[in-house]
């Protein structure tokens, strides 16, 4: 990309697509183009593709996603995968044939299987049963990248697709059920200490092994590879390193200054066992991470504090 290109990213008001603006903006790039859902709504073909005509953008990141935790997949699985299918169909296939230079796609570890090789390689893609508390929202991303993937082949186009493992940071969302399991645990002890609570309860038996990633490390990935890598296999985006979630809850609530008990809630599910992603073609490609969990944690509990919006989403 060069400086004075167009670059459009799409969902630049959410936890990734604003990392990647802020990353953008941080290397000299300036003429970024965004629209907010009520200015564009992505669901909606003809209006996709008559801001496409109009603007021309030479490189798209596409971060715009319905997103949510294991109980908004469990619960509403119809609406996690319309709306990421359309949203992505309609941003990919304008970008096609509207002449966009380059296009990456923002995926999600949940794509690769249940079972699948600790850690994940791209090539565990497919090759047996997904997680089915978060299906929908997996096969909606699966057929993105694939789409991606098929336009490459079909067309010539230069299309790429990031995974990312379980992100956190600055524009998160902290809502108490439509959450992901790092926010969620801030806002819950947050409340917890300021309510002086005796007991922090938390779903399942704190087992699973999960790995984290600092959304702005994210973001300086995603502009890496789309200078630096061409390919129809998606590229892992993560720091090769897990914890358990009975880790994760320790450390959140030591930052924050809980002193009370935790508890676990073994009627709730757990989700998957693990989930620990291969970063070598990342690291062969010459990326790695920069933000530590405990530094990350902080970080993103002082966005919590001085961002109180945030925490009514």
């Amino acid at each position: 990309m060069e400086k004075f290109d167009k670059i459009y990213v799409a969902g630049h008001r959410g936890m990734v697509g604003s990392a990647i603006v802020r990353e953008l903006k941080k290397q000299g790039y300036e003429n970024i183009i965004t629209r907010t859902h009520a200015e564009l709504d992505l669901t909606d073909q003809r209006a996709v593709n008559e801001f496409f005509a109009e603007e021309k953008p030479d490189y798209v990141f596409l971060a715009a996603a319905k997103v949510g935790g294991i109980e908004a997949n469990d619960k509403a699985p119809a609406d996690f995968l319309y709306q990421n299918m359309m949203l992505e169909m309609n941003v990919i296939n304008a970008a096609w044939r509207n002449g966009c230079k380059k296009l990456e796609f923002l995926g999600s570890s949940c794509i690769y299987p249940r079972m699948a090789p600790q850690p994940m390689p791209e090539s565990c893609l497919l090759t047996s049963s997904l997680e089915k508390t978060n299906e929908a929202y997996a096969l909606a991303k699966i057929s993105g990248l694939k789409y991606c993937e098929y336009l490459n082949r079909q067309y010539g186009t230069d299309y790429i697709s990031v995974m990312p493992t379980n992100l956190y940071g600055p524009n998160d969302n902290y809502h108490p059920t439509h959450s992901h399991v790092l926010p969620a645990l801030i806002r819950r002890f947050h409340e917890a200490k300021e309510s002086g609570a005796e007991v922090v309860v938390c779903w399942g038996d704190g087992s699973p092994l999960r790995e984290f990633l600092y959304v702005d490390d994210l973001a300086n990935l995603c502009v890496f590879l789309m200078n630096n890598y061409s390919g129809n296999e998606t590229v892992n985006a993560g720091t090769g390193k897990e914890i358990s979630i009975k880790g994760l809850t320790e450390i959140v609530a030591e930052v924050i200054g809980y002193e009370g008990r935790i508890e676990w809630d073994t009627t709730k599910p757990n989700g998957t066992p693990r989930k620990l992603l291969d970063v070598s073609k990342a690291t062969a490609l010459g990326w790695t991470y920069t933000t530590g969990l405990r530094e990350g944690i902080a970080l993103s509990y002082q966005d919590f504090l001085t961002n109180p919006m945030r925490a009514e989403r």
